[in-house]
């Protein structure tokens, strides 16, 4: 069995801005150096732009945490994902993002949790139920069939319709296509440059992302007709619709809607289909840890009120989410003059956080590239938790729907775990790159059968 989960090669420490640029549009992981899993920071310069990768707990503390202000998102990541995500909440800063989370935040409060878990456990069901047709011990693309779970999870849950739904349907298609076309940062996350500048769209990336966004507007306006009959259900798409800004006294209009809507799949669809397909890679290739979550969700009631026995199965998953951050990178950008580690950070720079490097730091972490779910129970996990552990990010912008992907992840987990046992395919390790989010270059292929 593999004892150390795959990660992807380091480049060389030096290499051409011309490689450099070209490793990165290939793929952000690989393109780095080794050095950064054990760097506090690391500059890099060039004649046209300067970026700092941050991996000091405390400097990330006061990008994140106490001054965030002072460093919004970089535009570029705009540059990068606007054609799918318009003005949503991933991309907005200042008074824009301050209020559309005053909107949207409401939807994921905790009590709020309680009436979309039925959802989630439908769409489980539902997936268990597709697999069975899977089970028979022959090679299976994995993340095929946990993005059809996790996005049938979003529209149960945001539409209240299933992913058998004609129009969900096309959306989740649409979506399959673009996130193997456009990766999570392009190009433009770090240079600076005029409005003028390509921004390196492949065709196929414009078209989909038209594609998607029709699509969600049809479901968009559908709903708004039904609120305005008084016949809409009582599901998050509903809750987001009729919730007014406190300080405004505004709802989200039409295009406005659309555009959250667009990151909630983005951010609900897509890295939950990354993380359960990295989770059950990893559960599988530790049959231990995999004993122990079926045995866990043998005895699980199935109720929202027991989902704290499910502990091991969390576990796995919180580690999962370290060693596979569905959202690698984040990029900030410095408003004001800084110091970091006695270096002048100007303004305009990049600031990169990186969770993929953060959560394998080697001056951090006790065993960094190894699954130990455990880990979470020892002073050295808890103290990594608090200071080095973010794939929601942090601080006022940490993930609205944080505490929803955990629940999800854990009873996705669960019932599958329940209901099926999977083994590794020889000679089909994956490897780890990123696209929208951290998948495998060619699938993750695993065996399924009944239990």
């Amino acid at each position: 069995m593999i004892s150390r989960p795959p990660k992807p090669p380091s480049r060389p420490d030096k290499v051409s801005l011309w490689r450099y640029m070209r490793l990165f549009r290939k793929d952000i992981l690989s393109a780095q150096p080794a050095k950064l899993y054990r760097a506090w920071m690391a500059e890099f310069r060039t004649p046209f732009f300067r970026s700092y990768l941050v991996n000091d707990p405390a400097l990330i503390k006061k990008v994140l945490t106490q001054n965030p202000d002072a460093f919004p998102k970089s535009d570029r990541i705009g540059a990068g994902l606007r054609p799918l995500l318009g003005n949503s909440v991933f991309l907005t800063n200042g008074e824009d993002w301050k209020r559309q989370r005053r909107i949207i935040d409401p939807a994921f409060a905790g009590g709020r949790l309680h009436d979309t878990y039925p959802g989630i456990c439908d769409a489980a069901a539902a997936g268990v139920a597709r697999l069975a047709a899977k089970a028979d011990d022959t090679p299976q693309e994995i993340e095929a069939i946990t993005s059809h779970i996790a996005a049938d999870v979003i529209f149960r849950t945001l539409f209240s319709i299933p992913i058998e739904d004609e129009t969900a349907q096309e959306v989740f298609e649409a979506f399959r296509t673009y996130q193997r076309t456009q990766p999570i940062l392009n190009l433009a996350a770090f240079v600076r440059g005029p409005a003028w500048m390509p921004r390196f769209f492949r065709s196929r990336t414009r078209s989909t992302a038209r594609q998607i966004r029709t699509l969600i507007t049809k479901l968009t306006q559908d709903r708004l007709d039904l609120i305005a009959t008084g016949d809409a259900p009582d599901d998050l798409a509903t809750k987001i619709l009729t919730t007014k800004d406190p300080v405004t006294g505004q709802t989200f209009t039409l295009d406005e809607m659309v555009d959250q809507v667009a990151i909630f799949f983005l951010a609900g669809h897509e890295t939950s289909a990354s993380a359960l397909a990295w989770a059950l890679y990893l559960l599988a290739t530790h049959p231990a840890w995999q004993e122990a979550v079926a045995q866990e969700a043998a005895s699980f009631s199935g109720a929202f009120g027991d989902l704290s026995n499910l502990k091991q199965t969390r576990d796995v998953f919180r580690e999962t989410l370290r060693l596979y951050p569905p959202v690698p990178m984040m990029v900030r950008e410095a408003t004001e003059a800084e110091t970091f580690r006695g270096r002048q950070v100007r303004p305009g720079s990049q600031v990169v956080l990186s969770p993929w490097h953060l959560h394998r730091h080697t001056r951090l972490w006790d065993n960094p590239d190894g699954f130990d779910p455990s880990r979470w129970e020892t002073e050295n996990g808890k103290t990594c938790a608090r200071d080095a552990y973010m794939p929601f990010s942090a601080g006022p912008r940490i993930c609205s729907g944080a505490g929803f992907a955990l629940i999800e992840g854990t009873v996705v987990l669960a019932h599958l775990l329940a209901h099926y046992a999977f083994a590794p395919v020889e000679g089909r390790d994956p490897v780890p790159v990123a696209h929208l989010t951290v998948r495998a270059e060619d699938g993750i292929w695993l065996r399924i059968a009944p239990r």
